[in-house]
């Protein structure tokens, strides 16, 4: 398990990272969440000893994180990180070999990435040449060649396309599943909802929110309702719980309905006014928790 234990990091006078707690359990993947500034690289860089924090405590499986350990570790950078007229299947294997490696099976394992993630056209070409989103996709191989323990993965959908980027998340689910653990950055919060068995959200260096999806729901106030057709009786049984739609488009209304709300009830209600051919009660996305839970400090 990585345990990140109230950990602080200032750079002279400014305090990136204040007050941020989290734990991931093995094999799980888990969604680092929060705005530009908030402190997300500081502390992922943490986690690797890049930085060391100026209070607190990181641990992997119960021990603080030394250069040994180090090792079992993958980063991918937010930043471009490759060398650019080396060819791409040379480059893989190089990182490979720096984590301990032999040539053959470096080799060998890069191949295999290469064919997974669908870029084995390019194994000779040098990799300044490939687009950006392919860049990313070698960056990936560069960083799993090893089998990590732990993989960091700071914004690892930039440059790619939605196709591409599903690519990504089969190599993240494919990977969880072979035990590694990952942490991942993303503000594609609808690519990575589905992805993530929990989250930590946080703004200007504090943890703000943290949870599963279905937890960090349960904290949520409302629920929207879609009820069709637009009928004014409808909209009168709403409006008797001084409830206003805040959106009526194409013959549906929309209504934000507090979270303790008998919902069965409501149905009824809404059956015995009039005809109704939709009621849908939608969970909060973790796009519309993560803009609540950061409120003012986005």
């Amino acid at each position: 398990m990585l345990v990140v234990d109230r950990v602080k990091r200032s750079f002279g006078s400014v305090q990136a990272v204040r007050d941020v707690s989290f734990s991931c359990a093995p094999g799980s993947v888990f969604g680092f969440l929060g705005p530009n500034g908030a402190g997300k690289t500081t502390t992922m860089r943490m986690i690797l000893g890049i930085f060391a924090p100026d209070e607190g405590t990181i641990t992997w499986r119960g021990q603080p994180i030394e250069g040994r350990m180090r090792r079992r570790f993958g980063y991918l950078p937010e930043e471009r990180g490759l060398y650019g007229k080396m060819k791409v299947r040379d480059q893989i294997a190089y990182f490979g070999r720096l984590h301990g490696l032999d040539e053959f099976d470096a080799k060998k394992r890069a191949d295999g990435w290469l064919k997974t993630l669908r870029i084995e056209e390019y194994a000779t070409r040098p990799a300044g040449e490939l687009s950006k989103g392919n860049q990313q996709k070698v960056q990936l191989a560069c960083a799993v060649l090893h089998d990590p323990d732990l993989l960091i993965l700071d914004e690892p959908f930039s440059g790619l396309d939605p196709m591409n980027a599903e690519v990504i998340l089969d190599c993240i689910a494919l990977l969880a599943s072979r035990g590694t653990t990952l942490v991942l950055s993303s503000h594609q919060m609808w690519q990575i909802e589905d992805a993530c068995d929990a989250f930590c959200i946080i703004g200007a260096g504090r943890v703000r929110a943290a949870g599963t999806l279905a937890e960090l729901r349960r904290l949520f106030p409302t629920r929207t309702v879609r009820v069709a057709p637009d009928l004014p009786e409808i909209r009168a049984v709403f409006a008797e719980l001084d409830l206003e739609p805040h959106s009526g488009r194409d013959g549906t209304l929309a209504y934000a309905v507090p979270a303790d709300t008998d919902f069965g009830a409501l149905l009824r209600r809404a059956v015995a006014a009039g005809p109704v051919d939709t009621f849908e009660r939608v969970e909060p996305s973790l796009n519309e928790i993560y803009v609540r839970a950061l409120g003012e400090t986005a």
